[in-house]
């Protein structure tokens, strides 16, 4: 049937996820870092996702389309409300937090997370969000924010933060971190890595990285000792 639909461009589509978020029909979701309309028999139509898209990337078009299912859609909507995430997270809905003043700690430390953005897994990260527009970027060894005590007022700390495994996590992070660089003003980019070798792969995808976006930005590496120092 002919019927009026909602039609995603892939090119204005930051990949910010809100779309998606105020989709009630679950019509819409990300893919690899960008909005898709998965199934078009769950789109009502009536376009409550257009005025939360920050970049007007979603519009309407009129074309053949199957009907609107509102009983599938109230099933899959039954089904996710009795199922755990298979994850335990919110998954890859990308969003800025904001935080208030907390008081400190004894020692003077504030008793408050510093992490800015969700999410911050290097292969869950969209390319593209509004975060990283003029962002101090840190790209991060996972292992590092355990061993090193004042993680979060050091690095995290008005920084973008980016995280992985290099030993564990499978692929390489130099094509990725390459798109993040290049569509995106960087400021700076720290990397924090720990002193084992296995954890130079994330120094030197991020170097690659750098290197291969063609831009000059200050940068840094860090490397924390496995009894939590920072060395030489």
């Amino acid at each position: 049937m002919i019927r009026k639909i909602i039609k995603i461009n892939e090119e204005k589509c930051n990949g910010c996820g809100a779309c998606a978020a105020a989709c009630h029909e679950g019509a819409i979701g990300m893919v690899n870092g960008k909005a898709k309309l998965l199934c078009e028999d769950y789109c009502d139509g009536l376009g409550d996702c257009l005025p939360a898209c920050p970049t007007n990337a979603i519009t309407f078009e009129e074309r053949e389309a199957p009907a609107y299912n509102e009983a599938a859609v109230l099933a899959a909507k039954a089904k996710k409300s009795s199922e755990a995430l298979p994850c335990g997270c919110p998954g890859t809905q990308s969003k800025s937090i904001k935080r208030e003043k907390t008081a400190a700690l004894s020692d003077g430390t504030p008793s408050v997370s510093r992490l800015s953005q969700w999410p911050v897994q290097i292969k869950l990260v969209p390319v593209n969000a509004p975060y990283f527009d003029g962002a101090d970027l840190l790209i991060a060894a996972d292992c590092t924010a355990y061993a090193y005590g004042r993680f979060h007022e050091d690095f995290i700390r008005n920084r973008i933060t980016l995280i992985g495994c290099p030993k564990l996590d499978e692929g390489d992070y130099a094509e990725k971190l390459t798109q993040i660089i290049s569509n995106n003003n960087i400021k700076s980019l720290t990397i924090v890595r720990m002193e084992v070798p296995c954890c130079g792969g994330i120094e030197n995808a991020a170097k690659q990285a750098l290197q291969a976006s063609g831009k000059f930005i200050p940068w840094q590496v860090v490397i924390i000792s496995t009894d939590g120092r920072i060395t030489d």
